[in-house]
């Protein structure tokens, strides 16, 4: 039984894994329990790990804290890479339809709890540098506090004192920052309802079925592809019924009075394609119900492919000449969920799915080419994933010189992964890079890495944690800390609610983000259980840990 005992004693790389992995299980299943419908989720872990750190603190039993270190930084690292990655495809789309708003929210949000965290310097006369950690800790954004620390030594480099004060400041504020924020968002909860907690209309359906009528005779005898360039909408005519007859036109298709088209375009199109063409027959062709193989006595059929084959990674769809060779149309790719329309300088990307319209047999030979097996999709493309969080950990580690600062800013090892995420979800087939993984083994690794971080991160601060908690010192700390992080984040909450009607989805995921706050958007995601407020929270992430590091360098330096 000795080798027992030493193995739970004894500092060691299987000491620090066992602890972790207890923390890890008994907080995942006590986050399991509901009160009132209310579950803290992976969250949940945190508060095991400060109970843990707690316990073996007192009982003096020491552990390898630079395994713990490298744990919880691996774990952060591979949450945001991941997330990075699942938002990425759609990142500049979310950006472009509502990105500048939501980062305006952040913004004001950032200065919303800065104001509130120090004004208790004159409130109650503590100290700037501790109402810093405090505040950092409310805003769980431990990149913040390094930087307030360096400015506070670069001022007053005999300060050291300070800068440890302030760093257990953190460590006090950080969990109830972390509470504070889910408080925050079961009040939203309360305040929306079920009824507009409900799964908003699905808004990743980008594109729209429409059966139009000629009967413009401007658009007589004009080819379908100068319609396109001259009108400035993008569509694709998938059948034109004529005469009695069906056939799947091209580019140099010439339309006849009377023709009739069954075409796809984007919904906010359709009005002007109607003007365009003459008539929108009434049909609905979007129904889900719909059985496109039997629309018509023809041997036209619509089916799904997926691309499969990596040498098609990053390729252009116009370069494959798929439509000429075998007399196809391809109207629509889904991407991650999200519908896009289709088009000669999209780039294909591993793991889309094709709705291809056509005779059965070509469609079988485009298949073949495309590759088509579901299966080979299910081993995950680790290299790209390693490469892309090694890349992340370099972005993050430059140093960026700014006029006036005498420290250098740094997007630490939460920004430059996240970053590097969503360029690689976007942009990575362009490089012939595959980022391409299931939706359920993205989930598993963003679960796996938050998890760990979390339980090394309540570990670490489990020490002295309750100690420090209930003197007088660590009482107004903790009450300020859950004012910052309750107070200004639901004023903004309402606001964004009832000014600029924001959903809960968006409205949780912008301010996770804004509070740098990873924990309370697992417990957004399970709400909502959709990815909208992942894609709020990565689009304002970004700025929001550039903006708060910056600003705490600027206020210990002023």
């Amino acid at each position: 039984m000795h080798w027992f005992i030493e193995l739970f004693t004894q500092p060691s790389v299987l000491q620090a894994v066992i602890f972790l992995s207890i923390i890890c299980a008994v907080g995942l299943a006590f986050g399991q329990i509901r009160i009132k419908g209310v579950s803290l989720g992976v969250t949940f872990v945190f508060f095991a790990g400060i109970l843990m750190g707690h316990i073996v603190h007192k009982i003096d039993v020491s552990v390898d804290t630079q395994m713990v270190l490298l744990a919880q930084n691996f774990g952060l690292i591979l949450f945001v890479y991941t997330l990075g990655v699942q938002v990425g495809p759609g990142f500049f789309t979310s950006l472009r339809k509502g990105g500048i708003k939501l980062n305006v929210l952040g913004f004001l949000g950032i200065a919303l709890t800065t104001v509130t965290g120090l004004a208790f310097v004159f409130v109650n006369g503590i100290s700037l540098p501790d109402a810093m950690g405090v505040l950092c800790g409310s805003v769980t954004n431990t990149p913040a506090l390094g930087a307030a620390q360096q400015a506070l030594l670069d001022v007053e480099p005999g300060s050291l004192d300070q800068a440890n004060e302030m760093a257990t400041a953190c460590a006090v504020g950080y969990p109830f920052g972390v509470l504070g924020v889910l408080v925050s968002l079961i009040v939203m909860k309360a305040i929306y309802g079920k009824k507009e907690l409900c799964t908003p209309p699905d808004q990743t359906i980008n594109t729209f079925v429409a059966e139009f009528h000629v009967s413009n005779p401007a658009v007589a005898g004009k080819k379908l592809s100068e319609l396109s360039e001259q009108s400035g909408h993008h569509f694709i005519v998938t059948r034109i019924w004529r005469d009695g007859k069906v056939t799947i036109p091209d580019g140099s298709t010439e339309l006849r009075m009377d023709d009739h088209l069954l075409l796809v375009s984007k919904k906010d199109d359709v009005t002007a394609l109607n003007l365009l063409f003459g008539d929108k027959e009434n049909t609905d062709w979007n129904r889900p119900d719909i059985n496109w193989d039997a629309i018509d006595n023809s041997k036209l059929v619509s089916k799904h492919i997926l691309v499969t084959r990596k040498e098609y990674n990053g390729v252009k769809l116009g370069s494959l000449h798929l439509r000429n060779q075998f007399g196809i149309n391809i109207t629509r790719i889904n991407r991650a969920g999200i519908e896009i329309l289709a088009a000669a300088n999209l780039r294909l990307q591993l793991g889309d799915r094709l709705t291809v319209v056509g005779e059965a047999n070509a469609i079988s030979k485009v298949g073949e080419i495309l590759g088509n097996e579901e299966k080979t999709l299910n081993t995950p493309n680790l290299i790209s994933i390693f490469i892309g969080m090694a890349l992340g950990v370099i972005l993050g580690a430059i140093p960026l010189a700014l006029p006036g600062m005498s420290t250098p800013l740094k997007l630490g090892i939460a920004g430059g992964p996240i970053i590097v995420g969503i360029l690689m979800g976007a942009f990575g087939p362009r490089i012939h890079l595959s980022t391409y993984t299931t939706r359920s083994a993205n989930l598993m690794l963003r679960q796996f890495g938050i998890v760990v971080y979390l339980a090394c991160l309540g570990f670490s601060a489990g020490g002295n944690f309750f100690e420090t908690v209930f003197c007088l010192k660590g009482l107004m700390w903790v009450g300020i800390s859950l004012f910052t992080a309750i107070v200004p984040v639901l004023l903004l909450a309402i606001f964004s609610k009832q000014v600029l009607k924001l959903d809960y989805a968006q409205n949780a995921g912008m301010l996770c983000a804004m509070m740098a706050n990873p924990m309370a958007l697992t417990y957004a995601d399970t709400v909502t259980d959709d990815k909208e407020s992942s894609e709020a929270y990565a689009t304002v992430y970004p700025l929001s840990m550039f903006v708060r590091v910056l600003a705490a360098q600027i206020i210990m330096l002023i």
